[in-house]
């Protein structure tokens, strides 16, 4: 920033703190960044869209099955490319990289961010890659709103307030759903309902939509008009299916950490674009429905018209004048398309996993609609309606996020006439894939690190301590081999600590020697050279590991142990202590801030 703009930012400033009040000016950047957040996605969405409308020309037609398997891996190449010549940084999942930005890093996200995933997202979904864009929609926006509440230098209770913001018109802009927008900033990413921050994110969902208008008109993503109401004889149907989305999702979550894995094992970069590109490129030859985000799948399958919803394939005999061959079909896409999503990241594709869940969602739920109204029960289900509780429950069941689940489809379909349904089906997926998948993809890394936020206060204060601000490292080390002499006027006469670690010549923690286990020796001359630190030292009550305790390990650890102080060991060598009375100051004073 130059000299003339930071003078004027700080005119401003003041100018602000004498004349409006810090809600106020919340309220102000709060729709300020749903403008942004809305206009990030709405240029993520054109730039994908007209990627996708260049590769559409009449000049491909004839060779259409062929450029799905040659288009995802240009597409891959040119990602590839870009972050090894011009990024040079990692793009991490657009939900999960700012809910750990919210958990450590006090809100403070990277400016990259917000060209980072606008570059090479549209790159990976325009040219086939199985990806969604509502995951980059969010870290574009949440980085947007970062940076806004820093250039304004607010609080870091304000900045995780306006990354919400943003996240919410991210989500608002994307499907033109401000109230489950709400909730998806709500529940996702664990925000206070108190109404100093929902009325913020009123404001920035509605100006998202409003943004999202002004570009885009008054299309929609998904076309759908609700023609059967909910039918009380239908309950069993609607249980039955959330059975089935929840054993879905809980598929989809396997998959995905087992493929995610499976590339991590290859550190190169190049091998996994090699890897993942021929895979990727195989499955979309096959699958043409798997080809970039899906969302004709979605409104064909709503529409009734299944066949074009599958669209052509290269296999020229199957008779899908055959219902069982088109239910074949639809479950395959179910199965394969949180392979070929996982895949496209594995191969260094960037792109979100919420529309994907919707694309799976929405086949497995017309299927089951299908495999109903043709195996003779004597009823018939509306096939439209359980293409929508199909995408609400694998929503549910694979984001661990039922209300959201239940108030976008709600939203995006104009009324409400399946709340009911939409509710059993929700409650079922999330209760039966919450035992066995214990966090969602977003959460998972950061719940086993100890770095999930969660609307537990307490907890929350704990991940956002910093670990490094509360280690001592002023303490005297000593070596086996030396003589009580030495410690008393090396050790005890030169330090203010009542104990002293004792390591190897590798910097190894081997015990410790308090004050209390030497005073009653300190003035016998006679044995300061017979006694050495081997003959006193023991071991410590407890160790903590720098490197895999989280904070609530460690308080865990000073209540098992009644410990006032413990040593800190990283990458096996000795690091420092940490006193309990330190401890509890910093997480008094975070406290503070989550309470403030």
């Amino acid at each position: 920033m130059s000299f003339e703009a930071k003078s004027l930012l700080r005119k401003f400033l003041i100018w602000k703190y004498k004349h409006i009040s810090e809600r106020q000016f919340i309220y102000i950047l709060s729709v300020l960044v749903g403008m942004l957040a809305g206009v990030g996605t709405v240029v993520l969405k054109n730039l994908t869209h007209f990627i996708r409308s260049l590769l559409e020309l009449n000049l491909f037609k004839n060779y259409q099955n062929t450029l799905y398997f040659i288009f995802p891996i240009i597409g891959l190449v040119l990602v590839f490319i870009i972050k090894q010549t011009w990024l040079k940084k990692h793009i991490g999942h657009g939900i999960s990289t700012t809910l750990y930005g919210l958990s450590k890093l006090n809100g403070i996200l990277p400016r990259y961010n917000i060209y980072a995933a606008l570059i090479t997202a549209p790159l990976t979904a325009g040219f086939g890659g199985s990806v969604g864009l509502q995951g980059p929609a969010v870290s574009v926006g949440s980085a947007l709103g970062s940076n806004t509440a820093q250039l304004f230098h607010m609080n870091t209770k304000t900045r995780l307030l306006l990354i919400g913001c943003a996240s919410a018109g991210a989500m608002a802009s994307m499907f033109k759903a401000p109230i489950a927008a709400i909730v998806f900033a709500v529940e996702i990413f664990s925000l206070d309902i108190a109404f100093t921050s929902l009325v913020p994110l009123l404001l920035a969902s509605v100006s998202a939509v409003i943004t999202s208008y002004m570009f885009l008109g008054t299309d929609v993503l998904l076309h759908v008009i609700i023609k059967d109401s909910f039918n009380f004889n239908d309950i069993p149907i609607y249980i039955l299916l959330g059975v089935v989305t929840a054993f879905t999702s809980v598929y989809f979550s396997k998959v995905f950490f087992g493929i995610t894995n499976f590339f991590k094992q290859f550190e190169s970069r190049a091998k996994r674009l090699l890897i993942g590109g021929l895979a990727i490129g195989t499955m979309l030859y096959f699958i043409p429905p798997l080809y970039g985000e899906g969302y004709g799948i979605m409104n064909n399958l709503l529409k009734g018209d299944h066949l074009s919803a599958i669209n052509t394939t290269p296999f020229k005999n199957l008779d899908l004048s055959n219902i069982w061959i088109v239910i074949a079909m639809l479950l395959g896409i179910t199965v394969f398309k949180a392979i070929a999503m996982t895949t496209t990241f594995g191969a260094g594709g960037v792109g979100g996993i919420f529309i994907p869940t919707l694309i799976m969602g929405s086949a497995l739920g017309n299927a089951f609609a299908k495999i109903v109204n043709n195996i003779g029960l004597g009823f018939s289900v509306n096939e439209a309606n359980f293409t929508l509780l199909g995408m609400t429950g694998l929503m549910a069941g694979v984001l661990h996020a039922p209300l959201t689940a239940i108030f976008l489809i709600a939203e995006i379909t104009s009324g409400h006439e399946l709340f009911v349904p939409l509710m059993i089906v929700a409650a079922i997926s999330f209760a039966i894939t919450k035992y066995y998948v214990s966090h969602s993809i977003y959460t998972m890394k950061l719940a086993e690190r100890g770095e999930l936020m969660t609307h537990d206060k307490d907890q929350n204060t704990l991940i956002a301590l910093d670990i490094d601000k509360v280690i001592e490292t002023n303490f005297v080390k000593l070596k086996p081999d030396m003589s009580l002499g030495y410690i008393l006027n090396e050790a005890v006469a030169k330090s203010s600590r009542n104990h002293f670690p004792v390591v190897n010549d590798d910097n190894e923690f081997l015990g410790v020697i308090r004050l209390d286990d030497i005073r009653h020796m300190m003035f016998n001359a006679d044995l300061y050279d017979k006694v050495s630190v081997t003959d006193i030292m023991h071991a410590d009550a407890g160790i903590i590991n720098y490197d895999d305790d989280t904070m609530n390990d460690i308080m865990e650890k000073f209540k098992s142990t009644g410990a006032w102080n413990l040593p800190v060991v990283k990458s096996g060598k000795y690091f420092g202590y940490i006193s309990k009375s330190k401890l509890l100051t910093a997480y008094r004073r975070q406290l503070l801030k989550f309470t403030k």
